[in-house]
């Protein structure tokens, strides 16, 4: 079988949209129906994906409340 890096393409454009969704501040339960996760395993793989997310909740609430 050939290897070749474009095998890992589809792999990496996934992983990418994925940690786009989460810092963009879809809700992890979107994220995980859209990747077909259960909210469990989201959360185990991109858990990194949400640090520093500090200044966009603040911003979220702070519109909530209006």
């Amino acid at each position: 079988m050939l290897r070749t890096p474009l095998a890992e393409a589809p792999y990496t454009l996934r992983h990418a949209a994925v940690s786009t969704w989460l810092a963009g501040g879809v809700e992890a339960t979107q994220v995980a129906a859209w990747a077909g996760h259960s909210v469990e395993v989201l959360l185990k793989v991109y858990a990194k994906c949400l640090h520093g997310r500090d200044k966009v909740a603040r911003t979220a609430m702070s519109r909530a409340y209006l």
